[in-house]
């Protein structure tokens, strides 16, 4: 699979565009901590991005489905370069309001959440149609994806100290720039999976998600474990602001501890997804990834928090692998763009609310009792999710169903 030169290009686009994005993840923020003094104001910048993904993201699966997986990862990184640059560009100008830096941070929102769909709707043109390639290749995926999150914050960190965080920004729209030209060059046009036309309207992908006796279950879940985890998100670098001395180091290696458990959890889904009953590996990972979260309400020196998110999002991407594949196969051609981007949709829907809720609400509980609450909502969730997955197992719903 790894030697096949089209998920080569993907991985390096990934890798290139990851790692500028992830490298802003810790630079948006921090720059807003640092102009305003707010966590509201920053939470608010943070939520703005995911806002056009919730409000565009069910229409977009049209878009999707028309252009296809390859040309609309092509258009999305494409816009995203002046977008990006455009920031810190105003910001040395002196004319980045923060109305503007929202509606910049909101565009860049309107690209990503189609480009989250293609990116893995493009995954069965190139490995097929087998759902254990496909998890196997999501896997692969994740693994990218995991690498930036170790390595961006961490460089991050080191650049906003020596050079500001709104120039990190610049980095990241030239990566977005790289990603285009991989895959414009080496990711060729493959015919479109047949079957994969209109679908028979906007919210087709919807209905199919709704109708569905497992895949419906699971929205809410979704929608709920999305707000929790932006929530964990935004508390972090709030975390290292007020208790570690404002060290931006100290929060890029918070984000950095993030990405290595989930690198390693990359390796050890890779191994394990096509062997092992794949809703069964999504609940024990989502309950094992859950109980380190409270390790985050203690009062912990930086080693121990960087030890604790480690810990927690080395489950990760063993449940989030085998999902996607049984979305991604479960799902007939004709509908897979558009229940692709509802699924974004729903598990981006409540982000913004919990990004939005984050700031006063860590300024009210402060840090510890907040990650408290945070990881109390986080077991109940796991524990729902559990439960779906089971009862969906012993009723061998992970297969995929015989027609729309």
């Amino acid at each position: 699979m790894l030697r096949d030169r089209s998920l080569a290009a993907l991985l390096t686009a990934e890798i290139v565009s990851g790692l500028g994005s992830w490298m802003t993840f810790l630079a948006l923020p921090w720059f807003v901590l640092v102009t305003t003094g707010s966590a509201t104001r920053m939470g608010i910048v943070l939520a703005a991005e995911l806002v056009p993904i919730a409000a565009l993201g069910i229409p977009s699966g049209t878009v999707v489905t028309r252009l296809g997986a390859r040309r609309t990862m092509l258009v999305c990184d494409l816009a995203r370069v002046p977008v990006v640059a455009a920031i810190p560009l105003l910001h040395e100008a002196g004319l980045l309001s923060f109305g503007l830096l929202l509606t910049l941070v909101a565009l860049t929102g309107v690209f990503s959440g189609p480009y989250f769909a293609a990116q893995r709707l493009i995954l069965p043109e190139i490995v097929g149609e087998e759902e254990g390639l496909v998890s196997r290749a999501n896997s692969v995926v994740e693994g990218a994806q995991r690498l930036n999150q170790f390595v961006g914050p961490a460089i991050a960190g080191v650049l906003i100290g020596g050079i500001g965080a709104a120039n990190v920004l610049y980095a990241d729209a030239a990566t977005f720039l790289v990603s285009f030209v991989l895959v414009a060059v080496l990711v060729p046009e493959r015919a479109r999976i047949e079957g994969a036309g209109d679908g028979h309207g906007v919210l087709a992908g919807v209905r199919w998600l709704v109708r569905d006796p497992l895949l419906g279950p699971m929205i809410v879940v979704i929608v709920v474990s999305n707000m929790l985890g932006q929530a964990v998100v935004a508390g972090l670098p709030v975390l290292a602001y007020e208790e570690f001395e404002r060290s931006s180091r100290v929060a890029g290696a918070f984000y950095a501890a993030s990405g290595v458990g989930a690198l390693a959890g990359s390796v050890v889904a890779y191994q394990i997804v096509a062997r092992f009953r794949p809703l069964r590996i999504a609940a024990v990972s989502t309950l094992a990834g859950t109980a380190p979260r409270w390790l985050l309400a203690a009062n912990l020196p930086a080693p121990g928090v960087v030890g604790a998110v480690a810990a927690s999002a080395f489950w990760n991407p063993i449940g989030n692998a085998p999902i996607i594949g049984v979305f991604t196969v479960r799902t007939p051609p004709a509908l897979r763009a558009k229940a692709m981007t509802a699924i974004i949709t729903f598990a981006t829907l409540a982000g913004p609310v919990g990004l939005a809720l984050a700031g006063p609400t860590i300024e009210w509980l402060g840090p510890q009792l907040f990650f408290l609450v945070v990881a109390a909502g986080m077991s109940v969730t796991a524990l729902y999710f559990a439960f779906v997955c089971l009862r969906a197992d012993r009723r061998n719903l992970h297969a995929a169903p015989a027609s729309a």
